[in-house]
């Protein structure tokens, strides 16, 4: 249904950008530019404005919402605003929380956070992959390096795992 389509849009959004809760329910249709791939976030923490980039799934599913979906869903006058509930206003970050963490729970995740949980494995995914940390830290818009690097510690399990099964002198015994 139109919601659903709206929901799974921002689901998607969430997962290709890491964006905060309210930086997600402010930007309106002129904050999304397709042609290179962003997301204009306008003053988001510390009244800050930063350019996010925007994986063309999330680009792709936010097209679908905009073609079929929010057509059906806005109220005139229409404000530009990007996503609405079902009865035409724009979401409100607790709505939008509650929503989230609906699917996260129906998905199965032992987690109990909503949208910040997209942010984490945002950044999660990005270091796993080989993204540069200070590329991170300007897709999360983080202003202190030290924020983003805490995401690292997981990479870094993972790595030391990686070491342990694959490094000869880690698979000899060991001295008394």
């Amino acid at each position: 249904d139109f919601a659903g389509l709206r929901d799974r849009a921002i689901l998607e959004v969430l997962y290709s950008t890491g964006l905060r809760r309210l930086e997600l329910i402010h930007p309106t249709l002129q904050d999304v530019d397709p042609l290179p791939g962003v997301w204009f976030v306008r003053e988001g923490k510390g009244q800050k404005d930063r350019v996010v980039p925007i994986g063309q799934r999330a680009l792709d599913w936010i097209e679908r919402y905009l073609t079929t979906a929010r057509p059906r869903l806005v109220v005139p006058p229409d404000d530009g605003v990007l996503f609405l509930t079902v009865r035409g206003r724009p979401l409100a970050s607790n709505r939008l929380s509650e929503l989230v963490h609906r699917y996260v729970v129906a998905a199965g995740f032992p987690t109990k956070g909503s949208c910040h949980v997209f942010r984490h494995t945002l950044a999660t995914v990005l270091l796993q992959g080989g993204a540069d940390v200070r590329h991170i830290q300007a897709i999360l818009g983080h202003a202190d390096l030290r924020t983003t690097a805490r995401y690292a510690h997981v990479v870094i399990d993972e790595l030391k795992a990686a070491l342990r099964r694959a490094h000869p002198a880690e698979r000899l015994p060991q001295p008394p």
